[in-house]
């Protein structure tokens, strides 16, 4: 083949080249490009529809992670597409292949399938929204993302679990309505119970009288327990959502400095060591 057809088949080839690179690199940039204005979008109007129509915003946040998700998922399906095109394949036998792999493998993803028809009841019947504290499949934690297929739980030590919706069979959610606060203070048997039911009222009086996410009470509602060595005293509190934690660590301090006040004593451990002396 003489050498200027060869030149012109190379250069030919070149030229091909540097076109299809230039597509899939303007593809890759109008791809970023569509992604950040349309996750700036749906985070703009599910903001309206908050302030619009006054939703809870946990509500806000799960219908917008799930919104920004599927946006997500459909942006790259189209940029597939794009890539496909710009290499000139024929996607017809592709999506025909792709029907008769989705129907061997469709008997292998009933998994899949129950994920995604439980995360839907899920996200229909409001069961647990972005942000709620909720014990589901044993684990306690603050939800972060309810999807299609997963649930995201951030776990109070900081781990992130995915749970599969398929595996969720009951759920707890513990923030919905105030939530309640249960403190025991121990007396010792040798004090009054009665003054120190008084002395532990006045105290969360005045705790009451200053914090804003006790919603009702707190009540001491009297002897709880007589344990080895102590008088268990319970008190109970409504509180606001995720204050309860704060509320008992309150109560405790100030029943157990009021308990001092007063000279009650607040029973603990003794060790009393016995010495035998041996006849000599």
């Amino acid at each position: 083949m003489p050498q200027w057809i060869e030149e012109g088949i190379w250069g030919a080839f070149l030229s091909g080249a540097v076109i299809i690179a230039l597509q899939i690199l303007l593809a890759v940039i109008a791809y970023f490009i569509a992604r950040a204005i349309g996750k700036k979008i749906i985070n703009r109007s599910f903001t309206r529809m908050q302030s619009q129509k006054n939703m809870h915003p946990g509500r806000v946040k799960t219908l917008e992670k799930l919104g920004t998700s599927v946006f997500s998922y459909v942006l790259i399906f189209i940029f597939v597409t794009i890539i496909v095109g710009i290499f000139e394949l024929d996607i017809a036998p592709l999506i025909a292949s792709a029907g008769v792999i989705g129907l061997a493998i469709g008997f292998g993803a009933q998994g899949l399938v129950s994920d995604v028809v439980t995360g839907f009841f899920i996200l229909m019947e409001k069961q647990i929204e972005v942000d709620d504290y909720i014990t589901i499949s044993g684990l306690d934690g603050v939800v972060e993302e309810v999807g299609l297929r997963t649930t995201q739980i951030r776990g109070f030590d900081g781990t992130l679990h995915f749970i599969p919706n398929r595996e969720i069979g009951s759920v707890s959610n513990h923030s919905r309505g105030n939530m309640q606060a249960l403190v025991d203070i121990s007396i010792s048997y040798n004090d009054n119970a009665d003054e120190a039911i008084r002395v532990l009222q006045a105290a969360c009086n005045q705790v009451a009288s200053e914090e804003e996410a006790i919603k009702e009470g707190p009540h001491v509602i009297g002897v709880q327990s007589l344990g080895d060595s102590d008088v268990v005293i319970r008190i109970l509190a409504q509180t606001a959502n995720m204050e309860q934690w704060g509320v008992e660590r309150m109560l405790r301090k100030a029943g157990m400095e009021a308990l001092q006040t007063a000279g009650i004593e607040i029973p603990y451990p003794h060790q009393v060591y016995v010495h035998k002396d041996e006849a000599k």
